[in-house]
């Protein structure tokens, strides 16, 4: 990444005085009256600290990159009709907003010479969309046409997985890491328990494996925290395979249809891409092809996916009953 160099609200990056921008500047945090619009559902604000870990969840999902100044109003709607156009589509993209007045070195990084630049990434390739700020119809065609369009061509390149769920954006304080269907809904409560807080914090952050350690912690203090136990092990899914080659490993489980590593590998994808049927039936015709000498790894595994629905979804009451046919 370039050299960080001085960059402030109201400067352009050449340095001239953008007396416009300092018109429009408020005061008001994100989600606050008059404020810009606060993240939340598949809506994330991204720091330096999380640039990278973002970069790498788009080889699972596709990224809309906005990259402004929350505290110019001139911003706000642009900012508000993406928000919204992405959480309509339910995880099949996500929008990372970075605040280029306070991380400059990321608008360097991009090459763009002010706020707002909107650019996708998929596969960790960005490609320009926009720079400055557009018209109505322009941003119209961007919710009708270019996003669209690029969750398609992410899908072309297997880049099809289900973005996390950050919570109710409407909401002070509900949020809830996720990973799809199953994997991307909800974490089940509105409100993010305190002693979960600093968990959901790093999870939210890109920082899986920190999050399944916090968890960890959580549960050591209570046992009984069923939120915490399933959390965690999103968590741990999502630090084992949220940045893989998802062709790839398919391509390595194809090739190798008895390495019993590389069907968990693409069984962890199907979950993260929320196809919970197809991670199931994988792992459990594996064992029905006589590979029973692999029996606890697969059987550890699928107890962490059967903590991921609904105890009382069927896909998971279908394959307990399989399992325990398969182990007896």
């Amino acid at each position: 990444m370039a050299q960080q160099q001085e960059f402030h609200p109201g400067l352009s990056l050449a340095g001239a005085v953008d007396l416009e921008s300092l018109k429009h500047q408020v005061k008001a945090e994100p989600g606050q009256a008059g404020g810009a619009p606060a993240a939340g559902g598949y809506v994330i604000d991204t720091t330096e600290n999380t640039f990278q870990a973002m970069v790498q969840t788009s080889a699972t999902f596709p990224i809309l990159l906005l990259l402004w100044i929350p505290t110019d109003d001139r911003l706000f709607p642009m900012a508000r009709t993406l928000g919204d156009a992405v959480n309509k589509l339910k995880g099949q993209i996500q929008l990372s907003r970075i605040d280029i007045a306070s991380y400059p070195s990321i608008a360097q990084a991009f090459q763009v010479q002010g706020a707002p630049a909107l650019f996708a990434l998929i596969g960790g390739r960005p490609m320009p969309i926009l720079q400055g700020l557009p018209g109505d119809d322009e941003l119209k065609q961007i919710v009708d046409q270019v996003i669209p369009k690029l969750i398609s061509v992410a899908a072309q390149s297997g880049v099809n997985g289900t973005a996390p769920y950050s919570g109710d954006p409407d909401s002070a304080d509900g949020d809830g890491a996720g990973t799809g269907d199953g994997a991307g809904a909800a974490a089940g409560a509105d409100v993010v328990p305190p002693e979960h807080q600093e968990a959901h914090q790093l999870a939210a952050q890109g920082d899986y494996a920190g999050a399944a350690a916090a968890y960890e912690q959580v549960l050591q203090a209570n046992p009984n925290d069923t939120l915490a136990a399933r959390e965690r092990t999103k968590a741990l899914l999502l630090a084992r395979s949220a940045t893989a080659d998802v062709r790839e490993v398919r391509k390595v489980a194809a090739d190798r249809p008895d390495d019993v590593e590389a069907q968990l590998a693409v069984a962890d994808v199907d979950m993260i891409g929320g196809q919970i049927e197809d991670a199931f039936s994988r792992l459990l015709d594996y064992l029905a092809d006589g590979h029973t000498d692999q029996v606890e790894p697969v059987r550890e595994r699928l107890l962490e996916y059967f903590m991921i629905p609904e105890a009382t979804d069927e896909r998971v009451k279908r394959a307990r009953r399989r399992l325990a046919t398969l182990m007896y």
